[in-house]
């Protein structure tokens, strides 16, 4: 009898073990899948407040054509398409503060961006636990290279959540202090946590997006590229 008691206890402690362990593993689930994404999306209204403010504040200055690095080439360049005596100017807008919210993307074909989703400078934890991170050492959008804007797919609002419905041709459009920048997706791949070459400067104007792939996993990285079409400076770089 008392072996069977002794078995019976270490059953019933095994399975109330397992009671409270799955209760924890699914309230973890929870707290990961809805209440971050609760708490980011009410952050988003102050975000998006923040955002309007700094585009009223940001300062903006013109710039010739000829002193931009990647619009301007040597005068009888084999490529060149800008001559030295251009007088045409882009938009250049100050580069704002690490964690400022200072851009809105939005993108018609996925739900959570239909309404936009704001972009704060900074990928860190921080940043994006708020809204989409933009990669400080890349170009502001609606600027000439390689805009890269990072965002959660499960989690925190999971703004880039159906990145991968968007097309080949399909809009993205992101709102800074200029104004809209319009894009176009070219295409969407699947690349390793650790290519780094997807954030390398391009000639003309993208935008890149990241984010986890598969989701609920950070195996690997879904990355989208999106040219320029339109927006104030659309024109100038577009012809460059």
């Amino acid at each position: 009898r008392a072996a069977t008691g002794r078995v019976t206890r270490i059953v019933r402690a095994v399975g109330w073990i397992s009671l409270i362990a799955g209760v924890l593993v699914l309230g973890f689930v929870f707290q990961q899948l809805f209440v971050t994404s609760w708490l980011a999306e009410r952050n988003q209204t102050a975000l998006e407040e923040d955002a309007r403010v700094y585009f009223e504040d940001v300062e903006v200055v013109e710039v010739p054509v000829s002193e931009v690095q990647g619009l301007s080439t040597d005068e009888g360049g084999e490529d060149a398409a800008v001559a030295p005596d251009d007088m045409r100017r882009l938009l250049v807008e100050a580069r704002p503060e690490a964690h400022q919210p200072f851009a809105i993307i939005r993108a018609p074909g996925i739900e959570a961006l239909e309404e936009g989703w704001t972009v704060v400078e900074g990928v860190e934890r921080s940043d994006l636990k708020n809204g989409a991170g933009h990669m400080p050492h890349t170009p502001i959008p609606g600027q000439p290279g390689n805009s890269v804007i990072s965002g959660h797919r499960t989690t925190y609002g999971a703004p880039f959540a159906d990145l991968d419905l968007l097309e080949p041709g399909d809009r993205i459009e992101v709102e800074t202090a200029l104004g809209i920048h319009g894009y176009e997706v070219r295409e969407t791949i699947i690349v390793d946590p650790f290519a780094i070459w997807v954030t390398e400067p391009r000639r003309g104007a993208w935008l890149t997006l990241t984010t986890c792939h598969p989701k609920f996993s950070s195996r690997e990285r879904m990355v989208l590229f999106a040219e320029l079409v339109d927006g104030p400076n659309a024109e100038v770089i577009l012809a460059s």
